[in-house]
């Protein structure tokens, strides 16, 4: 009974944290230093928060049923899904994965900047590989280059868009998420996990 109720438990914080990630992803927000199509969000903040609280794999299926429910309204053809799941998953799968190993906050600060790389890791080759060619296709590669050289000056190549912009914001945006989840995981925790103490 006591495990039947963990699991229930487990999903229905899952499917609620889901929801909340699916709504955090329309609140978009202008990347400091880059062109106005390029914009961020905190989505992966409640897939972080599932990964602390039910494990790695939880993070990454909150992340999959995000991107899965913006399908619904996506203006990419399902691309810019792709890469923002691979990089959320990356992010939240190292975060936890590290955090599970022993539940400490060394260990929480530890996995949040490891994942923080992991996701700037994930975001330059996403962008390399999946996002620039996709914007390619509305605006010629010079003009791309462009908009970016215009807010960085040393911005010269696709390359450099990825090592300059890219990779850095979005370290810094995985250290922004982290933060918040390390002021609120405690007070979360209960609501998530009931009288569970890990």
């Amino acid at each position: 009974m006591k495990q039947s109720n963990r699991k229930l438990r487990t999903l229905v914080g899952a499917a609620m944290l889901s929801a909340v990630a699916f709504v955090l992803a329309f609140l978009e927000f202008p990347v400091p230093l880059s062109p106005p199509f390029a914009r961020m969000d905190l989505s992966d903040l409640p897939a972080l928060i599932g990964a602390f609280a039910y494990g790695p794999l939880w993070g990454v299926l909150i992340e999959l049923i995000k991107n899965a429910l913006q399908l619904t309204s996506t203006v990419t053809g399902g691309v810019g899904e792709l890469a923002n799941f691979l990089m959320g998953a990356a992010f939240v799968l190292t975060a936890g994965a590290i955090y599970r190993f022993h539940k400490t906050k060394k260990t929480a600060l530890l996995g949040c900047l490891a994942g923080s790389l992991a996701m700037g890791i994930a975001a330059a080759l996403a962008n390399y590989y999946i996002l620039l060619p996709l914007f390619e296709q509305f605006m010629p590669l010079h003009q791309l280059i462009a908009s970016f050289e215009a807010f960085i000056p040393f911005i010269h190549s696709k390359r450099d868009i990825v090592l300059y912009n890219a990779l850095p914001f979005n370290v810094l945006k995985g250290l922004a998420i982290s933060l918040i989840t390390m002021l609120s995981y405690k007070s979360l925790r209960p609501i998530l996990k009931g009288r569970e103490t890990t």
